[in-house]
């Protein structure tokens, strides 16, 4: 049981919100709710929830060491010794052989953009973590994966506006979530995330700001052409601003976790969906 237990934590399934995106383009194209549609979503969604678990137990196999010092990751399944290495390394083949052969089953395009999607889970987890701005650049591409992954799958194309703001929107979360690690294990950020010693005073905190304001600039510009939706504008303003103050105040940087335990995040998180699903299905 308690092995159960901890092949449980170690996949992270609360992480697994990050996939919904595979559902955004049907969402935003008003085609979620016709027939097949969300039935066509479950093994892509499998999919990718079996991908990126199995990015997270590698990481957790390579950072076992590092991560017993830790103040919050040393109780993980594998660094507190609740998870063999043994067992983390027969679950990591398992997931991504469940990932390959579900994604094999769609198309060859959404099986191509999965293996780009645990290819970069790998560098990452191997060595691209540790360069400044490039480790940015990795979590933000599991999101644009996701994205494209979702247009392909559902056959709706991503509009350049969708897409930009995905990207900054993913890079203004992680410079968040990075800043806040900086702010939180102070001198020994370096030690636990090396590329955080390459970041000078104030990079990623400017850093944040710029992509925050950009992401409301090209979301403006998404929803401008559907007038329909331009009323969640202040609703994306508030989510950001939020963010910023939670980082800020050393609430806590990841993108999951803040949706999930700030209150006002998830009820604004709510009634973006609501409003922009009235506007797009209820006219």
């Amino acid at each position: 049981m308690a092995n159960l237990i901890a092949i449980f934590f170690v996949l992270r399934p609360t992480q697994w919100l990050k996939n919904l995106i595979l559902l955004f383009p049907p969402f935003l194209g008003g085609e979620l709710f016709l027939p097949g549609i969300l039935q066509k979503g479950i093994i892509p969604f499998a999919s990718y929830c079996f991908a990126s678990s199995s990015a997270y137990v590698l990481n957790d196999i390579l950072d076992r060491d590092n991560d017993k010092t830790h103040p919050k990751k040393r109780t993980r399944p594998i660094s507190s010794g609740k998870l063999s290495i043994s067992t983390a390394g027969i679950l990591y083949i398992l997931l991504v052989g469940g990932a390959l052969f579900l994604a094999a089953r769609l198309s060859k395009t959404f099986l191509f953009i999965l293996l780009a999607y645990l290819l970069i889970s790998i560098l990452y987890s191997l060595f691209l973590k540790r360069l400044p701005i490039v480790d940015l650049f990795c979590i933000s591409a599991g999101f644009l994966f996701r994205l494209q992954a979702g247009g392909e799958v559902f056959g709706v194309g991503i509009s350049a506006w969708l897409f930009l703001s995905v990207f900054l929107l993913s890079i203004f979360l992680s410079t968040g979530k990075r800043l806040n690690e900086k702010n939180t294990l102070g001198h020994d950020a370096g030690i636990h995330r090396e590329s955080l010693q390459h970041y000078p005073p104030g990079f990623l905190e400017g850093t944040m700001y710029m992509t925050g304001a950009a992401v409301l600039v090209t979301y403006t510009m998404y929803v401008i052409s559907r007038h329909s939706l331009i009323y969640t504008v202040p609703l994306c303003c508030f989510g950001l601003l939020r963010y910023i103050l939670r980082v800020k105040s050393g609430l806590g940087g990841d993108p999951t976790e803040s949706l999930l335990k700030d209150a006002s995040l998830f009820v604004v998180g709510i009634l973006w969906a609501l409003m922009v699903g009235w506007g797009i299905y209820g006219g």
